[in-house]
């Protein structure tokens, strides 16, 4: 993706490109429209890793169906949230950490905001997630669960820092339409009950629930904190809107013309469909594993735990369609982890030097720290594979790591949610902003997410207590 720094401040101080001159294209039309929408649809598929395969099974196996309404709201109040995150791009072009350094207050402060929490989040997710793979490799080929995850840690990262991630990711997409096509197949197969299903879209939280397995699950369902500022740079990266006009060092979308809004208005629209479209693909996802997990775990008292994610996972199919099923599964299990420890990799590795390309640019300092994918692969290699080994070899749990991240990134949300409202309303034009509507849902995702993260922060202190489920 290029995400090269575009200063948007308006400060005359700064080279402005002339609005009125700006050639933006018109938004396609008709069949056009698949063109741009199909890598929608492998984007969501692509996307969906820890939150679908390993966390909806974990809670199904644990509380059921009663927590369904939580599932729910969390994809559709994430879809708000990457809609504006989505929106500034399009208006703008620029990534969402471009405009978050336009924020008043002291220099940098929302970008120092939002880097700091994420460095914990990358290094356990790529710990955590590189581990779960590995469970996949020792039921195949042995071994132990440390070394594996060594191995993956390192070869993943080898393949981004050697620019082969798009092929890769191609290839992991056909797999999760496969991976989609065969847990909604097997979730009609033992569909429950409806009224039992039903039961779980009144709100409700489980007597003995433990908001240490809620709040990872919902901060990682479709995507978390980070990927929801990453969908910046998809829509960046494939030219929407604004992001199509080549070689801009700005854009101030108050000061285009009628001309450039409608058409802006245009692509805002195409990014909505595609939007939704992502999201509507995870949702069914999740939905799928979450029947699986209920009709097929919870019977069984199996729930999936550290060294035995794939072969408990396994069982998800397993116990359908034999042993066909339950390989079957243990590569989806393989190829998802180890496709969302590439993504992770690649997108961490992109937001982390885009951001210190602002910080160190804002303390003056040029060169070669300065230059982006001289940060990236510094990142790569020191924040994503030497401390994610690190950390791994010291605790070792694959599950405990991810829930570390997984909260995180949940209590994240709230943060990166008010700072994109407030920006939108700060940066786009009226013509450009969010509906009434829109922003009400969007405000409201973001309290929703904040009062989980409350209510985890006041249980781990003891202040509101639980009994133990997870076992």
């Amino acid at each position: 993706m290029n995400n090269k720094s575009r200063n948007l401040s308006t400060d005359t101080s700064n080279k402005q490109q002339p609005q009125n001159t700006l050639n933006i294209p018109d938004a396609p039309q008709g069949w056009d429209n698949l063109k741009w929408l199909g890598p929608s649809f492998l984007w969501m598929l692509s996307a969906a890793g820890s939150g679908e395969l390993l966390f909806t099974p974990r809670i199904a196996a644990l509380y059921g169906y009663t927590l369904l309404w939580a599932l729910l709201a969390a994809v559709v109040l994430k879809w708000f949230i990457n809609g504006e995150v989505g929106r500034f791009s399009v208006c703008t072009g620029a990534t969402i950490l471009e405009g978050f350094k336009q924020l008043p207050g002291p220099k940098n402060w929302a970008i120092w905001l939002i880097l700091l929490p994420q460095v914990v989040v990358a290094i356990s997710t790529v710990a955590g997630l590189s581990g779960a793979a590995a469970t996949a490799l020792i039921l195949v080929a042995g071994g132990s669960v440390q070394l594996w995850t060594v191995i993956i840690i390192v070869v993943t990262a080898a393949i981004v820092l050697l620019g082969q991630y798009n092929v890769v990711e191609k290839i992991s997409s056909y797999v999760g339409i496969a991976r989609t096509v065969a847990v909604v197949a097997a979730a009609i197969f033992v569909f429950p009950n409806v009224g039992k299903l039903a039961s779980g879209l009144v709100p409700q939280i489980p007597q003995d629930v433990q908001y240490q397995e809620i709040l990872p699950w919902l901060g990682f369902m479709l995507a978390g904190a980070a990927g929801l500022m990453w969908y910046s740079y998809w829509v960046e990266a494939r030219g929407y809107g604004a992001a199509s006009v080549k070689g801009k060092e700005s854009i101030d979308p108050k000061q285009l013309n009628q001309e450039q809004k409608k058409k802006l208005r245009g692509w805002l629209n195409l990014m909505t469909i595609s939007n939704t479209l992502a999201v509507v693909g995870a949702l069914l996802a999740a939905l799928s594993f979450l029947i699986l997990g209920g009709e097929l775990l919870r019977p069984q008292g199996l729930v999936p735990k550290e060294n035995q994610v794939a072969q408990t996972l396994g069982s998800l199919l397993g116990d359908l369609w034999g042993p066909f099923g339950f390989w079957f599964m243990v590569a989806i299990v393989f190829i998802t982890f180890c496709s969302t420890v590439l993504s992770v990799e690649d997108g961490f590795g992109r937001m982390f030097a885009d951001g210190t390309q602002i910080l160190l640019q804002g303390f003056g300092v040029r060169g070669r720290w300065t230059n982006e994918k001289f940060l990236q692969r510094v990142y790569i290699v020191v924040l994503l594979v030497a401390l994610p080994i690190a950390v791994y070899l010291f605790f070792g749990e694959p599950v405990g790591l991810l829930q570390t991240a997984g909260g995180i990134e949940a209590a994240h949300i709230p943060i990166v949610t008010g700072l994109t409202l407030y920006l939108n309303h700060r940066m786009l034009p009226k013509e450009l902003q969010p509906s009434k509507i829109i922003f009400a849902g969007t405000a409201i995702a973001g309290i929703f997410f904040g009062v989980f993260a409350i209510i985890y922060l006041l249980q781990l202190l003891g202040i509101i207590g639980s009994n133990s489920a997870s076992g």
